[in-house]
């Protein structure tokens, strides 16, 4: 059985073309007895992922820009066998390992999407090689938390009623369909995150609590993804966090302390479900008046958006910071604190990524799509972290 698996895998994932991923399929096919061996390699490669700093959700995200829905199907069923076994996982992949659930499992079945559409051998096999292929070649990445299994179990508590709170009032932002009520709904919880990102840092401070950066990744899928990175970019660095693309692999690391790294998930992902909203109205009156640039408004329209957000935060951050420090002394004795906690940002993130490039945006063509993206970064409404005044 081994010799068999060796000979195909010797095949398909170490050359290029179709050829050696024929032959290997071909072995396997005639070989079930083979299938345990096949299924326990795929998870062994998955384990090597780990080890090269690579999380659930990372690995899926790929699978999915990159090949079909059948591997993604498989390589979701893989890691919700292989992280099974663990008797703690890493914070955060509790959540990716949830989000999975919809990609494993077949609503009209309940069985694995792997299984619930049956095809021949030759095909599954063929799944399974190109799939394993790819998760072959994944090269180490910066990790932002230990690998399963290295992980040692924290007390076992509830998501902070806070971030409750604002996760609601950001579901509410996104599905309304007044830009009044999304505004001060986006605001509002925009002003909780604030309250609670500040308790942190004070608590922190008091207690001499040994604190430190922590970094997460956030997908910045096609299309347009450079104008989601922008996007990202000046959400972290309002949230006082760095953000690193790698446009390669489809997302960017935040470096960032924990209550920050929530709130810039948080808000980005609300942000960008507000400014595609609005893309997707303004697209539709541009279409009715007879244009049909509809890729060049889209890109425009976005870039506009994340750049309007960014300068908005950036000048409301300021004043805000400045504002609190005249007129409350409490926050006064802050600003050391949110200092101190700003250079071990920078500090981590710069160990993290010590060589990075900038990039030349490209794209922002059309000026219908810059005016209306502009005027929808000016709805959003979003105010800085800090209990200063909403923007006007």
């Amino acid at each position: 059985m081994d010799s068999v698996i060796d000979k195909a895998f010797a095949a398909a994932l170490y050359g290029e073309g179709h050829e050696g991923l024929d032959t290997g399929a071909s072995l396997l096919a005639a070989a079930p007895d083979a299938d345990a061996e096949l299924r326990r390699r795929g998870e062994e490669y998955l384990r090597r992922a780990w080890r090269h700093g690579w999380q659930p959700a990372d690995v899926v995200r790929l699978v999915r820009r990159d090949l079909d829905a059948p591997h993604t199907r498989l390589v979701a069923a893989l890691i919700r066998s292989e992280t099974a076994g663990y008797p703690h996982l890493p914070p955060r992949w509790t959540t990716q390992l949830a989000d999975l659930a919809d990609t494993a499992t077949a609503p009209e079945t309940g069985r694995p999407r792997a299984q619930a559409q049956p095809r021949d051998r030759f095909s599954d096999a063929t799944v399974h090689l190109e799939l394993y292929r790819l998760l072959l070649r994944l090269p180490p990445i910066e990790p932002v938390g230990p690998p399963p299994g290295e992980t040692v179990p924290g007390p076992v508590e509830g998501e902070p009623r806070t971030l409750t709170r604002i996760r609601a009032l950001l579901a509410k932002a996104e599905a309304t369909g007044f830009p009044e009520e999304a505004e001060a709904l986006t605001a509002k919880a925009q002003e909780l995150m604030a309250r609670h990102s500040l308790d942190e840092a004070l608590l922190a401070a008091r207690t001499h609590a040994k604190d430190a950066p922590g970094a997460c990744r956030v997908g910045v899928d096609a299309p347009y993804e450079t104008a989601k990175a922008i996007l990202l970019d000046s959400v972290a660095t309002a949230n006082r966090c760095r953000a690193v693309w790698n446009e390669a692999f489809g997302f960017s690391t935040v470096v960032g302390f924990e209550p920050d790294l929530e709130a810039v998930e948080l808000l980005y992902t609300s942000l960008l479900v507000q400014g595609t909203a609005a893309m997707t109205k303004a697209e539709a009156g541009q279409r009715a008046a007879g244009r049909r640039r509809t890729k060049t408004f889209r890109q425009t329209f976005l870039l506009a958006y994340a750049h309007r957000i960014g300068a908005r935060l950036a000048e409301a951050g300021e004043h805000a910071v400045t504002e609190a420090a005249a007129e409350d002394a409490s926050a006064a004795s802050l600003l050391p604190v949110l200092a101190a906690r700003d250079v071990a940002v920078t500090d981590r993130a710069e160990r993290m990524f010590p060589e990075t490039t900038t990039t030349r945006v490209r794209g922002a063509t059309d000026g219908e799509g810059w005016t209306h993206g502009t005027a929808a970064a000016d709805r959003a409404h979003v105010p800085p972290r800090n209990q200063g005044p909403a923007l006007p």
